[in-house]
């Protein structure tokens, strides 16, 4: 699989592997994880964007922080690649077929003040977050529960960085109350 339909990975060729999970199964979870890949490939180059220009009094926490989210989502990047391959899948990782297909809103490349790059990576995280568990389901309703695991820990992970980061901008004002449903 090389071409790209609606921004869309199409279904994969296949490699051969004795991995139990049926073809069709395994190839539309390819296709699933390619998609995933590319929003997080692109996430990675966000969370480099906001540290490699963040500015203002809290730069060298903030500069730290988002290097900090950046190394966690290269580490989901390659779980998630290594994961395709191992379904018999190809990896397509490249910064363009990231771009062609990521699910995230552009990162805004004309900001640089401290809570405008937390408010921007902040939204970064609770997207792929959202959809991260959603790939939950997805992966449990074609009968592969390792997959689902690996988007567990995903989301997981995104949370914790997005509590991280939404602490910068979050007060005792800013509480809700409970809801009364």
């Amino acid at each position: 699989m090389k071409t790209l339909n609606n921004n869309h990975a199409e279904a994969p060729e296949m490699y051969k592997t004795g991995n139990d999970i049926p073809q069709n199964n395994r190839s539309e979870l390819n296709a699933l994880m390619n998609q995933r890949l590319a929003s997080a490939v692109d996430l990675q180059m966000q969370m480099k964007q906001a540290h490699w220009n963040v500015k203002g009094p809290n730069f060298i926490g903030l500069h730290g922080l988002f290097d900090k989210v950046d190394e966690a989502v290269e580490s989901y990047v390659d779980m998630i690649a290594e994961r395709i391959v191992q379904l018999g899948g190809i990896a397509e990782g490249t910064v363009r077929v990231a771009a062609s297909r990521s699910h995230l809103a552009e990162y805004p490349l004309d900001i640089a003040d401290g809570m405008s790059h937390v408010d921007a990576v902040a939204t970064a995280l609770s997207t792929f977050g959202e959809t991260a568990r959603g790939t939950i389901d997805e992966a449990n309703a074609l009968d592969d529960a390792d997959t689902a695991d690996l988007f567990t820990e995903v989301s997981r992970g995104i949370d914790k960085w997005l509590w991280f980061v939404e602490a910068h901008s979050q007060l005792a004002q800013d509480k809700t109350a409970p809801d009364a449903s």
